[in-house]
């Protein structure tokens, strides 16, 4: 396969969102990714909806957001039988991939000692909600409860009194995309040393992770960050504003785009309580009814030319099919044409990483329950042999 991962093999146990998004992004990378369900239903998001899509609308959208790329097998892993093949196939493998809770795999048989014993050469990823030990490492993880637990909704809503979730699914994502970076560092270290390694990351890990300033505003400065709606919490003017047909954002990042901005908006940028970032910050609320106030009095598409044309930040606020049917979402190779097994030929989002002199390569569309079975066998006998 393509990708710089071409000739690494991916055994994903994992399901839900943040372990097959780690798959996912090392199948992007051209590795060739197996996912093992359950065979009486397989991964537990293939009935998450709606949105259902197919003849009898029975294809989960959820699931083909986290699983092109991959080839499905269905085993059974209480059984004899299904155990030996994951024994087999752990030996084929470079990367284990799992996020059940701490202690199921051991249960199963598969402790990280019998995975090494197997096959030195693994990297193991295993993803929890809260971490592996620690006082609460065997609380089961969602996403909404790790953002939560790790502070980001108190980050997030229109005030400290309103704590909200992120819109997607954003602890989950985090820690597949660690958890693929974790796997790639791993990969890189076995070339010098022969040997896989196991690489952990959490829930809580992938959301506090991300804290940036709004950490160091406690561990440092000592105040506790909270939920300031659409605006920034250093930073002003930088947000959202109204103007007479919606909303806008502006990012005024530097006291030369500020005076920028003051000037389009007939603001004196000398005024003590605007004359620099620190002191805009205290009186925001005041900037921000000012800065409205002038706004108002053209829509949308005047202020985003004028920004434009002063070289300032500002943006519009898209909805998700504007921002797919946008000229430059599609020219970034964000969406990719899979050709899949029932709806046939479909759009999904595509990778966020471009190579400079590699064409675009082929996607493979979310797999049906088992449909590799076979194929998956056959390379393993031929491996084996």
């Amino acid at each position: 396969m393509q990708g710089a991962f071409g000739d690494i093999v991916v055994l994903d146990l994992s399901r839900a969102l943040a372990g097959p998004h780690a798959a996912q992004m090392l199948g992007d990378l051209g590795a060739r990714v197996i996912k093992v369900e359950h065979p009486g239903g397989g991964d537990e998001s293939r009935g998450w909806g709606p949105p259902f899509a197919g003849p009898g609308h029975d294809i989960s959208t959820y699931f083909l957001a986290a699983n092109r790329n991959k080839l499905s097998i269905t085993v059974d892993l209480k059984s004899a039988e299904g155990k030996a093949l994951i024994e087999r196939l752990v030996r084929q493998s470079d990367v284990l991939i799992e996020n059940f809770r701490t202690g199921v795999l051991d249960r199963l048989g598969f402790t990280v000692e019998r995975l090494h014993e197997l096959n030195p050469r693994l990297v193991v990823l295993s993803i929890t909600g809260f971490g592996h030990d620690g006082p609460e490492g065997g609380r089961p993880g969602y996403d909404q409860i790790a953002q939560g637990e790790a502070g980001l909704m108190s980050l997030t809503g229109p005030s400290p009194a309103e704590p909200y979730r992120v819109g997607a699914s954003i602890a989950d994502l985090l820690a597949g995309i660690h958890g693929a970076y974790g796997v790639a560092a791993a990969l890189y270290e076995r070339e010098r040393t022969g040997r896989g390694k196991v690489v952990r990351t959490s829930l809580l890990a992938a959301v506090t992770g991300v804290h940036s300033y709004h950490g160091t505003a406690w561990t440092v400065g000592g105040q506790v960050p909270a939920a300031a709606g659409n605006h920034h919490a250093s930073i002003a003017p930088y947000g959202a504003f109204r103007c007479a047909d919606g909303m806008i954002q502006i990012a005024v990042a530097n006291e030369g785009q500020w005076r920028k901005v003051a000037a389009l908006l007939d603001i004196d940028p000398d005024i003590p309580k605007y004359a620099t970032n620190r002191e805009r910050f205290v009186h925001r609320g005041e900037l921000i009814a000012d800065m409205e106030r002038a706004l108002a009095e053209h829509d949308r598409a005047h202020w985003l030319a004028a920004l434009g044309e002063l070289g300032v930040p500002a943006g519009a606020i898209r909805s998700i099919d504007e921002v797919y049917a946008w000229e430059q979402t599609r020219s970034q190779g964000l969406l990719v044409e899979v050709d899949h097994p029932v709806l046939g030929p479909i759009e999904l989002p595509g990778p966020p990483l471009r190579f400079d002199g590699e064409a675009p390569r082929r996607h493979t569309a979310p797999p049906a329950l088992g449909q590799h079975n076979d194929e998956v066998l056959a390379w393993l006998a031929e491996r084996e042999g």
